[in-house]
């Protein structure tokens, strides 16, 4: 029983011992599996990351080779994800575009975003307004907060009986900056000129029109410049159509003092240069003025005009005139009859066919002054300065009298005319015509006189108008007919013209001058306080800036060199501080002016003398900024310019200005004058 039991437990002990051999078997083959398992994986691995480093790194080159960097490349095995911003979306789709060359696009995942949209732009306003008399239209696109029916209301204003057709369309953005003075300028240029058209944008207003005249045309261009708001650009272009001449009249006269033109007429812009080069060579000199307008006689108008003024040198005396086709020769006694006749005979020959020669020598009894033999047969018409006319002389009858008076009245004032005639029904021939033509004359002069005698008319004085030579040598002529002699002396006088008076930065800086040359600003002895005599040119001062309006001024004090450099730029600095106190203080507006002691500095003279250094102590005005590009402006637009060299104006004497504002449009003049 024991053995049994023995063998059965040796058996089993065997088959235990089999048993564990086999399950060490069993794991160490499970171990190895599992080492190979781990070993593939990580091969797998390296692979895998291999290949996604190689994929990041090439799409990441064609990404910046095509400027689109700011993609963001992530790889996750075989697939790509592109992260990141995308300007717009037309950069999103290009850099999926370049990346595809790279990776198949199935394998690309797109996690691009694109960046909001701004906010639309706000459009650029602008209204354009066309007026034709009464008939006016807007167009245009304006800010919605903008009343419309405030603009249409404001040009209805101009004339009752306007009639405004709105075609104005508006849009949603704020009002842009300037947009409201630039549309109160632009309709007050749309009040002022009834054919025009105005287009109206916030920092520019663009005015094109037409004038009556050439009168006109200065009077609004002078308005426009004048109020313009400080930094708007304003583009001012007004045409005037050339005036009608009837009868086309040139006159040449010359005299010991020298060679004038008392009236000029031209064709074409060609004429025109062509009369002048003859002018100038016969002695001639200064600006001279030629009108070109419509109404010539005949297209060889520039032939007879030159050649005549070539006689009438050759004569070296007296006088030409044309009137339409009609030449009149007129000189003084003291040119040879022989020699006349030659030159007569010679300007007949080049004369165009249609013009006709008269020819007039003085006789000895007129002298240089037109004298006649009968001094005593006369009528003047006279205006005094303080604006009385008196009407002396002698006249046919009573009805002619009271015509000459009636007239009188009419054109200067029930109160204004004074008249002291003798009746004489003995008078030369046609005194009617030239006693009326004497009133009418002296209503075109501020001040004058206006003597008729048989064989003479002469006219002088002064006018504030620049041609009125041209219309008075026209009305004579047309009036007293061929071979009239008459004489001008007439001066014009800027301070007369409406146009020329018109307040502007270059003007407004000259009349201070003007005052200040006349009396300056003086102060007590070593300090800043103003004397009480100064008071009045203050005033002065004063009064031409509240006309002027708002200006850009340096007020600049100087000082003689006595005592210390230190006090002298103390005083001066005070001194000009002073007087920009007084201006404020009499209601001015200062605060673009500017106070500057230079004390010593700018000597305008000898410190030697008492009168050099009373001198020396002064106040100037002097334009700064915008308010000095615009005088700069002013003054190269209006400076004379010898007519050989001037530009030849268009034949349709269109006016165009240009008024710009910014530093960049005018040469900006020193920070410190040149004294």
């Amino acid at each position: 029983m024991k053995d049994r039991l023995l063998q059965v437990t040796q058996k089993m002990r065997a088959l235990q011992l089999a048993d564990v051999r086999s399950y060490k078997g069993y794991v160490l083959m499970a171990s190895i599996f599992g080492l190979a398992v781990v070993l593939a994986f990580g091969a797998a691995t390296l692979a895998v990351r291999g290949i996604e480093h190689v994929v990041a790194r090439d799409t990441r080159a064609v990404l910046a080779q095509n400027g689109l960097d700011w993609a963001e490349v992530q790889t996750d095995g075989l697939l790509l994800t592109l992260r990141g911003e995308a300007d717009s979306e037309a950069s999103r789709f290009r850099a999926l575009s370049v990346v595809s060359t790279v990776v198949a696009a199935e394998r690309v995942i797109d996690d691009m975003q694109v960046a909001p949209s701004m906010e639309i732009a706000a459009p650029r306003f602008l209204m354009e307004i066309l007026r034709n008399g009464l008939d006016v239209s807007v167009i245009g696109l304006i800010p919605t907060d903008f009343d419309t029916a405030s603009i249409v209301s404001r040009i209805e204003q101009i004339d009752p009986e306007i009639s405004v057709i709105d075609m104005l369309e508006t849009a949603s953005h704020p009002v842009p900056f300037g947009w409201d003075r630039a549309v109160a300028f632009g309709l007050e240029a749309l009040t002022l000129i009834p054919a025009s058209k105005i287009s109206i944008a916030a920092d520019q207003v663009e005015v094109t029109g037409l004038a009556d005249s050439e009168r006109q045309r200065n009077e609004m261009r002078e308005t426009l410049m004048r109020d313009r708001p400080r930094g708007l650009i304003a583009s001012i272009n007004i045409s005037a159509p050339r005036p009608v001449i009837t009868p086309f009249t040139l006159r040449f006269v010359i005299e010991e003092s020298g060679a004038r033109f008392d009236a000029c007429s031209a064709d074409t812009t060609e004429a025109r240069m062509a009369i002048l080069r003859s002018g100038r060579a016969a002695g001639a000199q200064g600006v001279i003025d030629c009108t070109i307008g419509l109404g010539s006689p005949s297209p060889r108008w520039q032939v007879a005009a030159t050649e005549s003024i070539t006689a009438l040198a050759a004569l070296g005396a007296g006088s030409v005139t044309i009137a339409d086709t009609d030449v009149s020769l007129v000189v003084p006694n003291s040119i040879a009859p022989e020699r006349l006749d030659r030159v007569a005979a010679d300007l007949e020959r080049v004369l165009p066919e249609v013009f006709s020669l008269d020819t007039l020598r003085l006789p000895p009894s007129a002298g240089d002054e037109g004298e006649r033999s009968d001094p005593a047969i006369e009528f003047v018409a006279s205006r005094a300065e303080d604006g009385i006319v008196l009407l002396r002389g002698q006249l046919t009858d009573a009805r002619l009298r009271d015509a000459v008076h009636a007239v009188a009245k009419t054109e200067f004032g029930l109160n204004a005319v004074r008249i002291n005639a003798r009746l004489d029904p003995d008078l030369p021939e046609g005194w009617p015509v030239r006693a009326l033509l004497a009133v009418d004359t002296l209503a075109q002069l501020e001040h004058g006189q206006v003597r008729v005698r048989a064989d003479r008319f002469d006219i002088s004085g002064v006018s504030g108008d620049a041609s009125v030579s041209d219309k008075i040598s026209r009305a004579v002529a047309e009036q007293l007919g061929r071979g009239a002699v008459f004489n001008l002396d007439i001066r014009y006088d800027e301070r007369f013209d409406p146009v020329a008076m018109q307040p502007s930065p270059a003007r407004c800086e000259r009349w201070i001058k003007d005052v200040l040359e006349e009396q300056q600003i003086t102060f007590n002895p070593g300090s800043a306080s103003i004397v009480t005599d100064a008071g009045r040119v203050l005033d002065k001062i004063a009064e031409i800036l509240r006309d002027c309006g708002r200006l850009e001024f340096e007020v600049a004090g100087h000082t003689d060199s006595q005592g210390r450099l230190e006090t002298n730029m103390r005083l001066s600095q005070q001194r000009a501080e002073a007087v920009v106190a007084a201006l404020s203080g009499r209601g001015i507006l200062v605060s673009d002016f500017v106070a500057k002691g230079y004390g010593p500095e700018f000597p305008v003279a000898d410190n030697a003398t008492a009168a050099g250094r009373e001198a020396n102590r002064r106040i100037e005005f002097r334009l700064t900024g915008e308010s000095a590009a615009e005088a700069e402006a002013e003054r190269a637009g209006g400076a004379p310019v010898p007519e050989e060299a001037a530009p030849e104006p268009p034949d349709e004497a269109d006016l165009e200005i240009e008024v710009t504002s910014g530093a960049g449009d005018v040469p900006r003049p020193p920070e410190r004058p040149q004294r």
